[in-house]
């Protein structure tokens, strides 16, 4: 059942209190888009399970239940990544209500967080992503062309969750709209600057490092061309200040010069990025950006965040500090950013087996 179709069968009480949760998410904790709408399906989840189990109010949540939850999820087959962002959205709910006084206690304390089995990240060999971020994407295609490639900006791919009465995000290249690019051709005018504005796109993704929800933020302003620096809104709207290259620039200036001003629209004079009918870009067709770029260079399937994992792997090999690289990253703990210390040691260890007569 969609997650939807399970909010608008809650309880009044249940519906009332995720509908808040989801608020607080957004509004007082800062949470970004994608994770607001997977906590809340989440939670509707959860809630769903509890009516299922006669329970009508938040007050009337155990660990018993949680547990039972989290355990039915498992045995639907759901992935332990997916169990641990689940685990994560019930204790924030919980913890949520028990301080706003919704429930007596906070039975999300005593929940523990599945472990989640963790792979090294997919990452380009700099020669690879050098071709890739060169690479004409050739994405000009009919507007019967398929959709999108690729799939989410990070480690969970909520199934299906989205926030209950949400409409989209108002951009207008939502739903598609700019899945083909307008099917433009390559040689008028919109296509030419559809070139330019991809060629920006890839190289300032794999310059920064930065995730495809924060490049699609990205309004002129926070651009300092002098410095070479742009300045992001990451999660929880904490701010930081990235450098990136010559290349990056060269392509940002043409794309700003050449490009934009044949794609900008009245509703979107600030916004650095746009899409074919002048609106914000849109992170799906980012996402399809760099697959087709990616094809075209002859590369396996390459998502936005591939280039992210790219970027901070390339930067420790080239000695960069730890710390420097989780700072550019904007990570808030140094154990997401240790994981590219082991990419690097795997690429040292394959070398060494490869090369060192005696490996």
């Amino acid at each position: 059942m969609r997650i939807r179709e399970m909010h608008e069968r809650l309880p009044r009480g249940l519906r009332e209190a995720v509908d808040e949760f989801s608020r607080h998410l957004a509004v007082v904790e800062g949470r970004s888009e994608h994770t607001v709408r997977a906590y809340t399906g989440d939670v509707v989840s959860l809630l769903d399970h509890a009516a299922y189990e006669g329970r009508s109010s938040v007050a009337e949540l155990d660990i018993t239940l949680l547990r039972g939850w989290l355990a039915a999820r498992m045995g639907s087959g759901a992935a332990r990544t997916s169990q641990a962002r689940r685990a994560a959205a019930a204790r924030a709910f919980t913890g949520w209500a028990h301080r706003t006084g919704r429930a007596p206690t906070d039975p999300g304390t005593q929940l523990a967080t599945p472990r989640a089995h963790r792979g090294l990240p997919t990452v380009l060999r700099a020669d690879q992503a050098a071709t890739l971020v060169t690479t004409s994407p050739g994405h000009y295609r009919s507007p019967t062309a398929q959709g999108p490639a690729g799939g989410q900006d990070g480690p969970d791919n909520p199934e299906s969750a989205s926030s209950p009465g949400s409409a989209g995000s108002g951009n207008e290249d939502t739903g598609g709209t700019d899945g083909t690019d307008g099917g433009e051709g390559a040689g008028s005018a919109a296509g030419s600057a559809l070139k330019l504005r991809d060629r920006a796109v890839l190289e300032l993704l794999y310059a920064t490092g930065v995730r495809v929800s924060e490049l699609c933020n990205l309004d002129r302003p926070d651009v300092d061309h002098a410095r070479q620096v742009v300045r992001v809104f990451g999660k929880g709207a904490k701010e930081r200040a990235v450098p990136f290259g010559h290349p990056a620039r060269h392509a940002l200036d043409d794309w700003l010069r050449r490009g934009r001003p044949e794609l900008v629209a009245r509703g979107s004079r600030d916004a650095l990025f746009l899409g074919v009918k002048g609106g914000r870009l849109q992170p799906t067709v980012v996402r399809r950006i760099v697959a087709d770029a990616a094809r075209a260079a002859g590369l396996p399937h390459t998502r936005p965040h591939d280039l992210r994992h790219s970027a901070a792997t390339h930067l420790l090999d080239g000695g960069a500090d730890l710390r420097a690289v989780q700072e550019l990253l904007g990570h808030s703990s140094l154990a997401s950013t240790q994981i590219y210390t082991h990419v690097s040691t795997e690429r040292l260890r394959t070398a060494f087996n490869q090369a060192h007569p005696r490996a």
